[in-house]
């Protein structure tokens, strides 16, 4: 088995391809090793001691880095946890946690019923033009709100932490949002 490996704007993140289905939908973060005990790959990953972040997606993971580690010394470590984990066809979470497919905090308020058809545009925009493209940089952003032209969203993976993500947000996705929807004002992440 061969897995790929590509590097993502994030330098203290690699995305990891084993060429097959990691997630059979949604995702999944694990941002520490006691969140990684749902599944046995991401505690393995985590076991490593190197490591600060897990994330699936539906046919990558990417693992982020803990401070100061190389990843010249992390990544044969995660390839060989990948490698065995993948070969074995191991499941990738524990059944009692299996259905807790990627649930991100609350953004702090419900959305308005009167902004439903706003709200429906706007998850379209994310689902379709905004998703895709972050994925390809080993993470995803999740719609967690809208409230008085606010769109909030939730960054994951290889997002998460990373130095362009701000840029990203404001001049790549608010950008694309305020375009399509000018009841739009600005988009934050929670």
């Amino acid at each position: 088995m061969l897995i790929q490996t590509e590097t993502t704007p994030n330098p203290a993140t690699l995305k990891f391809l084993p060429g097959r289905k990691v997630m059979d939908a949604g995702t999944r973060d694990f941002a520490t090793p006691e969140a990684a005990e749902a599944s046995p790959l991401a505690e393995a990953i985590f076991s490593t001691g190197e490591v600060d972040g897990v994330f699936f997606g539906r046919d990558f993971v990417s693992v982020t880095a803990a401070p100061g580690v190389e990843w010249r010394q992390l990544k044969p470590q995660v390839l060989e946890v990948l490698l065995d984990h993948f070969a074995s066809d191991a499941p990738l979470f524990r059944p009692a946690s299996a259905g807790d497919i990627h649930v991100a905090p609350d953004a702090g308020f419900e959305d308005d019923p009167a902004d439903a058809e706003l709200i429906a545009e706007i998850r379209a925009l994310i689902d379709t033009r905004v998703r895709p493209a972050v994925a390809q940089d080993g993470g995803d952003i999740v719609y967690r709100g809208y409230k008085d032209g606010v769109v909030y969203l939730a960054m994951h993976g290889a997002c998460s932490g990373c130095p362009s993500s701000t840029m990203t947000l404001k001049h790549g996705i608010e950008s694309l949002l305020k375009h399509y929807v000018p009841e739009v004002v600005a988009v934050e992440a929670v």
